[in-house]
Order: structure tokens, then sequence, then C-alpha cells
């Protein structure tokens, strides 16, 4: 009875305990490496080098930049569809605008 509560428990929790390394795995990719300039990277470069952002999230980028002209600021990759406060959060010392 106890090895099953015991088995539930951590079954239940795995997914949590999934994500934290997820997440501590994804920091240590941050800090790493030198700053992608989003203005001039392409889709590949934006891809390998920001954490949460895979090829559509780095086509989106990419395609509003053409859309739209330059990023002035880098809060303004929160226009983007599919970059959101949490996204930019992680990448904000990745991003460069030079």
């Amino acid at each position: 009875m106890i090895k099953r509560l015991f088995l539930a428990l951590l079954l239940s929790l795995s997914p949590l305990l999934l994500t934290q390394s997820a997440y501590a795995e994804e920091m240590a990719v941050a800090s790493q490496g030198e700053p992608v300039n989003i203005n001039k990277a392409d889709v590949q470069t934006l891809a390998g080098s920001l954490v949460g952002v895979g090829l559509a999230r780095a086509e989106e980028i990419v395609r509003y930049r053409e859309a739209y002209g330059p990023f002035y600021s880098v809060d303004d990759l929160l226009e983007v569809r599919g970059i959101g406060r949490s996204t930019l959060d992680k990448n904000r010392d990745r991003i460069t605008l030079e």
C-alpha cells in the first residue's frame, strides 16, 4: 500500500521535476555564448542562440523584422507572435541590437 502511494506521488511529481530540470538546462545554455543581433541574425542563428526559440519563433522574428524594420529595443520582441515576457526575460542578456 505504501509502495503504491509512493509510486503515485513520484509519478505525479515527475512532470514538475522534468520541467525544473529542463529550465535549469535552458538557463545554462543561455549563460553561454555570444549575444545574438536580432536585427541581423538568420533563422538558424536565432533558433540556436535563444532559449525557448525554435525555428517557428525564429521565423516569426525574421518575418516581423522584414515587415516592420529593425528592432529598436529588446522589448520590441514582445510584438512578435509567440514571444512572451518569459521568453524575453530568459534571453534579455543574450540579445544585442547592434
